[in-house]
């Protein structure tokens, strides 16, 4: 006898307020760690690299570990996985704070918030809504929740340089450590009371799902779009107050340390707008072009930021621009991978392809310190992420968001 999945506990109005919640806290907590790159690498003498290296390992474990713990949600639900994210976030930030050596900063902002992160973001609360809204209002949902991320980094990033401004880098970690502690009776929240795994489409088991997503051409696609996703958002968030600070030399009214708190700002405020709409146009128009379009968007905003003469206003356009295509891309990414696969292995295959947004990450963080250490300049890693803009335009637009056919196998005699 098989059995399937118990109607939805949650109403929507529970999924959209706390999963808000819950993305609101792990996003934008995370959002503002480039404000802590000067002041922590200057206190404790490193180069650039070190703080780096510490976000990219972040960012990869996320990415490499966010399909096993999407696999773990989807087969035994999600509320354990988010109370142990909770309590991961809230001790990789303290560890952030109290580590003197190298190593000891790197596991804590890299393994313990890249372990946190796993299961406090959108995998795992798209997972959530995936089973408990109807198909029609899915992608809205999932521009609403987005935009509910976008909240938190708008909110944030005042809130952390505040906190640096008035307790200095080691108590604004432990306050934050604090305010990571909310994710768990968040979680409580979400919930799913009777959670059982389907047993539907054809009693699929986690390797075929995976088999099926690799062999599919179109997720294969989607994934290395991600990659630049992931690459241009990470590399921005991380080194965009430095490179501003770099600057001022040459353009003294751009190394206040209002500008990158400002700038940053305006990417968390203009993401909201930007993930609501993906989340409406993705019910109207083909979401492989919208997709396109917020790629090569990017690279546009890119070229008009590093050609026009550097100023306060030219940044806070550029940060706009780039907020309103800044996380547009996650609604519409887990959506057709929802429209092509069915939300049984979501968590699972949103996490797959997640993981080559993180690879993307790595690839922006670590790279965007190792070749300024080495050149001196962010010059080239701006053309890189522009380069890999166009490359994501192109590769999206073959993208096929019809459901897959799965033949029945009849048993065997």
């Amino acid at each position: 006898m098989t059995s399937t999945i118990s109607p939805p506990k949650l109403t929507l109005a529970q999924v959209l307020i706390y999963g808000g919640l819950m993305v609101t806290l792990s996003m934008g907590i995370r959002h503002g760690f480039g404000l802590f790159n000067l002041p922590i690498t200057s206190a404790n003498d490193w180069g650039r690299e070190t703080f780096a290296l510490t976000i990219a390992l972040q960012n990869l474990i996320w990415g490499a570990v966010q399909p096993i713990t999407g696999a773990l949600a989807d087969r035994y639900g999600a509320f354990k996985i988010m109370i142990a994210g909770g309590i991961l976030y809230a001790l990789g930030l303290a560890g952030m704070a109290v580590s003197t050596d190298a190593l000891n900063f790197s596991i804590a902002g890299g393994l313990f918030i890249g372990l946190a992160q796993t299961a406090t973001t959108y995998s795992v609360v798209y997972g959530i809504l995936g089973r408990n809204v109807s198909a029609e209002k899915r992608v809205w949902a999932m521009g609403i929740t987005a935009a509910a991320g976008s909240f938190g980094q708008f909110l944030m990033i005042p809130a952390e340089q505040g906190l640096l401004s008035a307790f200095g880098a080691q108590d604004a970690l432990l306050l934050l450590a604090l305010m990571a502690s909310l994710m768990i009776p968040t979680a409580f929240m979400l919930r799913e009371k009777n959670f059982v795994h389907s047993h539907n489409l054809g009693d699929q088991t986690i390797k075929q799902a995976l088999k099926e997503a690799l062999a599919n051409p179109s997720f294969r696609l989607l994934t290395l779009g991600y990659f630049v996703c992931g690459f241009q958002v990470v590399f921005i968030a991380v080194h965009l107050a430095p490179y501003l600070k770099d600057l001022s030399a040459i353009y003294p009214a751009v190394g206040a340390p209002v500008v990158a708190t400002t700038a940053l700002a305006l990417i968390g405020l203009f993401n909201i707008f930007g993930t609501y709409s993906a989340g409406i146009f993705g019910q109207r128009f083909p979401k492989r072009y919208l997709l396109s379009g917020i790629y090569i968007g990017r690279s546009i905003a890119i070229t008009a930021f590093l050609w026009f003469p550097l100023s306060p206003m030219t940044t806070y356009i550029f940060s706009a621009i780039m907020g309103f295509l800044w996380l547009s891309t996650i609604p519409l990414t887990n959506a057709i991978v929802a429209q092509i696969f069915g939300v049984k292995y979501l968590t699972m295959l949103s996490g797959l392809v997640f993981f080559s947004h993180q690879l993307g990450s790595f690839c922006g963080a670590y790279f965007g310190g190792y070749l300024y250490d080495r050149t001196g300049s962010y010059m080239l890693v701006w053309e890189i992420a522009i380069a890999l803009g166009v490359f994501a335009f192109l590769v999206n637009l073959p993208v096929k968001e019809r459901p897959i056919h799965r033949v029945a196998v009849a048993p065997s005699s």
